[in-house]
């Protein structure tokens, strides 16, 4: 026996295999793993509901914010400054600057600018109302993500269901404090506003009504900490946290727990402006809707960070960290269905997998050492060194396994033998003809190729789609047969081949056709 770079190269991919799934087949604590789904371990199911129109509402809340501080830096007086959820209206003293209003808003994409005499009225249009509302869907998406994903679960599944449903799959949530404290995540807004308190009718604010407030351009707010005590902010904002960059933990000098942040370029012009303009008057801290914090302002602040603080604890500060830093939600969300996964669905569905898996496994060995004798237990090597690889390459990346996930394996196991299926069936054609063992060996692997290529290729082709177009269930299938077939092109065309090569020898010398490939003669 002469050994080759095939077989050196098959036996290193062996030990690859056996090492890196030990890990998930033995549960070691040491050592990467792979993960359950949903549907294997339990866990959490929800779909949720994204109310759209009020993401236009705070699209076109922010734009007002803008145009307050474009007249501020340009000394642009501004009489009247309204909004609401259809647009926005502004009247100037000077009508001279309506021109530069209207050039400032016509840089909005989809902006309907319409100008009377001092009055400018300012909408978007029909197009731009459905992207806002679609964009806040995808947002959300993409916010819930980041939030569960920095939560610390593996593989979280968060796809768009429908128009305008999201489905959030959670494994391995299994208490009714872990399903709370995610559901909480998932739903907070994290809307982070800076707002200039009404200085001149604070002292009312408990007389006002919301109507009255809603007059002179403020809004009633509640304090976090006690809701008794209100707040009269002015409505439109002086930043709010699209402007946000990073936030994390940090503690007080009475090591207490506070939210430290900091804001882009433009967050930190606008918010060193305002502050170097407002020394002596307070400064509202805004999140989602309630009042954190109002210090007076002694000075101007550059640098374009703040910080937070409240009565929560550790972990609370850290999830509102989490939920800041991963983006607000342009819309609120709302739960439409929710179902609790239990452990013992997950119980029966890996027993019936693992019968479906070993039954076709031991099927599939006993066929090839009955049918192609040595050249089977060959392809049968081949085959239980593709079942390891495929592990290993899952427990490496932490990919998660589901049932479909499984359904993949086994069908893997299908497809890995059916590769040497067509090579053991060229080579036996080959002998048939009077071809010598070492002809016949590397003729069968050569004539076999093109064959195997075409249809492993196709199929890959096919599982990256299903990866690119299909969600949580799918993906997790076309993982599995995308690595099956990848881990069956070394093994049972680079690997077999090398035995053969190995064995070529002994295999002439035995003369023993049926012995080596199941045909007599």
């Amino acid at each position: 026996m002469k050994l080759n770079y095939r077989v050196v190269t098959f036996a290193l991919a062996i030990i690859f295999g056996i090492f890196f799934s030990a890990p998930s087949l033995f549960q070691m604590q040491d050592g990467k793993k792979i993960t359950l789904g949903l549907d294997l371990q339990g866990g959490l199911h929800m779909l949720l509901g994204v109310k759209t129109e009020e993401a236009v509402e705070s699209r076109i809340k922010s734009i007002a914010a803008s145009v307050k501080h474009f007249s501020e830096r340009k000394d642009i007086l501004i009489d009247t400054l309204n909004f609401d959820e259809n647009g926005i209206t502004i009247t100037l003293l000077d009508k001279d600057d309506v021109k530069r209003i209207k050039s400032f808003l016509h840089e909005v994409k989809g902006a309907v600018v319409v100008a009377v005499d001092e009055s400018i009225s300012f909408t978007l249009s029909d197009e731009e109302i459905q992207n806002t509302q679609k964009q806040a869907i995808s947002q959300a998406i993409e916010t819930i993500r980041n939030r569960l994903d920095q939560f610390g679960l593996t593989e979280p599944i968060v796809a768009r269901q429908g128009e305008e449903k999201i489905l959030v799959q959670l494994a391995g949530i299994k208490t009714m404090e872990e399903e709370q404290r995610a559901r909480e995540l998932i739903s907070r807004a994290a809307k982070l506003e800076l707002m200039a308190v009404d200085e001149d009718r604070a002292a009312r604010v408990y007389s006002m009504s919301e109507n009255e407030a809603a007059s002179y351009g403020d809004v009633i707010l509640e304090d976090a900490t006690n809701p008794k005590i209100k707040h009269l902010v002015r409505e439109i904002p002086i930043l709010d946290g699209g402007m946000l960059t990073d936030a994390h933990v940090g503690f007080d000098e009475n090591n207490r727990p506070l939210i430290s942040f900091s804001l882009n370029a433009e967050g930190a012009e606008i918010f060193g402006d305002f502050t170097g303009k407002n020394v002596g008057k307070h400064l509202a801290v805004v999140l989602d809707s309630k009042v954190y914090s109002a210090p007076v302002i002694n000075e101007r602040i550059g640098g374009g960070s703040g910080q937070i603080s409240g009565n929560y604890t550790v972990m609370e500060a850290k999830d509102l960290a989490i939920a800041l830093r991963s983006g607000s939600l342009m819309a609120p969300i709302y739960l439409m269905e929710k179902r609790s996964v239990g452990p013992s669905l997950g119980a029966d569905s890996i027993k019936a997998s693992m019968i479906a898996l070993v039954g076709g496994f031991i099927l599939v060995i006993i066929f090839m050492v009955v049918y192609y004798r040595m050249a089977g237990i060959i392809a049968n090597i081949a085959l239980i060194s593709n079942l390891f690889i495929i592990l290993a390459i899952m427990s490496l990346f932490g990919a998660t396994l589901t049932l479909p996930g499984m359904a993949g394996i086994v069908l893997t196991v299908g497809m890995a033998v059916d590769a040497n299926v067509i090579i053991s069936e060229r080579i036996r054609e080959l002998l048939h003809e009077g071809k010598s063992i070492n002809k016949a060996i590397e003729d069968g692997y050569a004539n076999a190729m093109s064959a195997i290529l075409d249809a492993n290729i196709t199929t890959l082709i096919a599982a990256v789609v299903l990866y690119a177009y299909g969600t949580g269930a799918i993906k997790g299938f076309a993982i599995t047969i995308s690595i099956g077939i990848l881990a069956s092109m070394l093994t049972a065309i680079l690997g077999t081949h090398g035995i053969y090569q190995m064995l070529s020898k002994r295999i002439q010398k035995s003369k023993n056709n049926l012995l080596w490939f199941g045909i007599k003669g």
